[in-house]
């Protein structure tokens, strides 16, 4: 016979919406929990961290002392995993890093500790790690999404599209409209070479939507591809269609497979003045245009934009890297491989 009391079949009124409030309560709990454990976590370590530099210093200690008090710190806490001697060189090369207790405090707790080791791993100085440790609070980067935004040059690529944003929207939302997009794109996860069609381009987004949506940053929602406008009985179609959650706007991305062309953006402004009079919301703030070439005179693209009180925006998109000179020296090329293929079949019917 079970000690439990028999589930109710049918639960009292209003039960469901208690319960899924009961969730929410008890999953914030459990996230500020976790919170505060990493926040102690990453103070002790930059303690410990900021203990073994003032000793080294003051005292002379060399580096087997780490060894040592790995040793013991381990014997004494057989439970915590990260006392290992690399972890404690990590810990003083963080407080290194970090002398300043208020922003370690202030700012580096929020982030979990292998956060950290990316942020000393891959970026040189105090202002980039400052600038990407913030960016990674704000949008709530895993460990892996920062690293590859840090691997792609995030911070170089940022606010660097060529816009009217200053001119055509207010302050705040120039500002921030302006941060939004980057120059140049990358799409290297389409697997495209850079001789692929705009359409091909196009489905390959669409397919790797939420790969895109990471490459354009944090913000915006997918709408749709090929979206229809009627206007006056005529049937247009916008390549890309995106709803921008901070700024509280459509985006328009327009797809062009060669170099910027200043009548580009007559059809993107077309579009826009569509999208505002048939889809935006009279609450929604002007819809912007952003056009990707795979190519543009950054000057051409500048006075092109200057007149035009509509905010609109021109950057490059990238389809694959270019390879390291090194590389690009000791890999075969395209008929050497032809070449050894050709031998290799042949082999067999010599030997036949």
């Amino acid at each position: 016979m079970s000690d439990f009391p028999p589930r109710l079949t049918t639960p009292p009124a209003n039960y469901a919406d208690w319960l899924a409030e009961l969730k929410i309560r008890i999953h914030a709990a459990q996230q500020r929990a976790t919170l505060a454990v990493n926040r102690e976590l990453v103070l002790l370590y930059w303690q410990i961290g900021r203990d073994i530099l003032a000793r080294q210093a003051e005292q002379g200690w060399g580096s087997k002392v780490v060894e040592r008090l790995a040793e013991d710190l381990r014997a004494a806490f057989p439970e915590m995993k990260g006392f290992s001697p690399r972890n404690l060189k990590y810990m003083r090369a963080f407080a290194e890093a970090w002398p300043d207790a208020e922003i370690v405090q202030g700012v580096l707790a929020q982030l979990p500790w292998y956060h950290q080791l990316a942020l000393l791993d891959k970026l040189p100085g105090p202002e980039t790690r400052r600038w990407y440790a913030a960016k990674a609070i704000e949008h709530n980067w895993s460990r892996n999404v920062l690293v590859m935004q840090i691997e792609t040059r995030l911070l170089e690529r940022s606010s660097k599209a060529v816009t009217n944003f200053e001119f055509t929207l207010h302050k705040p939302e120039s500002d921030l409209a302006r941060e939004s997009l980057k120059d140049p794109y990358r799409f290297d996860f389409l697997g495209l070479t850079d001789e692929a069609q705009e359409r091909e381009i196009e489905n390959a987004l669409v397919k790797h939507v939420t790969d895109f949506l990471i490459e354009l940053g944090a913000g915006f929602a997918f709408v749709g591809r090929q979206v229809l406008l009627d206007v006056g009985g005529d049937e247009f179609f916008i390549d890309l269609l995106f709803y921008h959650l901070k700024l509280r706007c459509y985006v328009v991305i327009e797809l062009k497979g060669g170099k910027f062309k200043p009548e580009h953006l007559g059809q993107l402004s077309f579009y826009l003045a569509a999208v505002d009079a048939q889809i935006k919301h009279p609450q929604d703030a002007p819809t912007i245009g952003l056009l990707l070439c795979k190519s543009k005179n950054k000057v051409v693209a500048e006075y092109a934009l200057r007149n035009n009180t509509q905010p609109l925006g021109v950057a490059e998109y990238q389809l694959l890297d270019a390879l390291p000179a090194e590389l690009q020296t000791s890999l075969p090329s395209i008929e050497q491989i032809e070449r050894e293929l050709a031998s290799e079949l042949e082999r067999p019917a010599q030997g036949a």
